[in-house]
């Protein structure tokens, strides 16, 4: 937790008020081997790094967002994914587990865990109003929305995602995901490449390999009214610190009114039918 702790350190020292870490951060993101032995990362909601981070939320009056794999001792030690939320005092405010669970490539997550049962919580801050959305959960639009009809002023999503598979949509997802739903969104990825010691295959056709492939970085933060902030640098991690006025969030609903002309009653209709084993799509002919 050394070189975690210097950067947590820095944010303090900068007068950060809300800190999220990037996903797993307690460890390799090792999902695409498919090997049992990494679960020994898990740990309970109030383990080791929990209270290394309670006490640098304490010092430094901060919140802190920590995702990390975690053992459910309540529930057959069942793990999820899931980002525990610590208040400025070093609190618990709560946890979000992660919604949506890729299959796609080497992201063989469900090995390990399944969807969430969190729903889409919103945590009231003293500094604002905060959710997470987990890494795979930006790519569904709907998800994203859910934050923000609970109320979601800034919603974070930290990821661990490769160049070959997704690098052409991450400057467009958190941004678009602000726009449409009037809330600051960090976009936060883990960098670098991460070779294991054995080989492993992912049934698409390639040969066996080491390495998930390069994490790309280029973490950023994107604004309700179109304007994101300069990424962090592709091939080292660093600390990106954005001032953001919340008030913006109510300046653009006002201006655009996303939510006074949507049509909620219609979408819902829609869906209620579509969750049905007799569903029959609205095509005219």
């Amino acid at each position: 937790m050394g070189r975690v702790g210097t950067i947590i350190d820095a944010a303090g020292v900068a007068g950060v008020n809300i800190l999220c870490l990037q996903e797993a951060w307690i460890m390799p993101f090792a999902f695409c081997t498919r090997e049992k032995s990494w679960c020994e990362f898990a740990e309970v909601i109030n383990g080791e790094s929990t209270k290394f981070l309670q006490e640098k939320a304490k010092k430094y009056n901060m919140v802190i967002i920590s995702p990390i794999l975690e053992r459910d001792e309540a529930h057959g030690s069942t793990i999820w994914n899931t980002a525990i939320v610590i208040g400025n005092n070093g609190n618990i405010l709560g946890k979000h587990r992660k919604n949506h669970i890729p299959r796609v490539g080497d992201f063989n997550e469900s090995t390990y865990y399944m969807e969430g049962n969190t729903g889409h919580p919103v945590f009231e801050t003293v500094y604002g109003k905060i959710a997470v959305n987990i890494c795979y959960g930006r790519h569904h639009p709907l998800n994203w929305q859910a934050f923000g009809l609970n109320g979601a002023e800034i919603v974070f999503n930290p990821s661990a995602t490769v160049g070959e598979l997704s690098e052409p949509m991450w400057p467009i997802e958190a941004r678009n995901a602000a726009i449409a739903n009037s809330y600051f969104v960090g976009a936060i990825n883990r960098v670098g490449t991460e070779v294991f010691p054995r080989p492993f295959t992912s049934g698409d056709g390639k040969p066996a390999h080491k390495d998930f492939g390069h994490f790309y970085g280029s973490s950023y933060i994107a604004a309700p009214d179109s304007s994101c902030t300069p990424s962090l640098s592709r091939y080292r991690d660093g600390l990106l610190v954005a001032e953001v006025d919340l008030n913006l969030c109510q300046q653009v609903k006002d201006k655009w009114a996303f939510r006074m002309t949507s049509r909620y009653e219609l979408y819902a209709e829609l869906l209620n039918k579509y969750i049905k084993h007799d569903f029959n799509p609205q095509v005219v002919t």
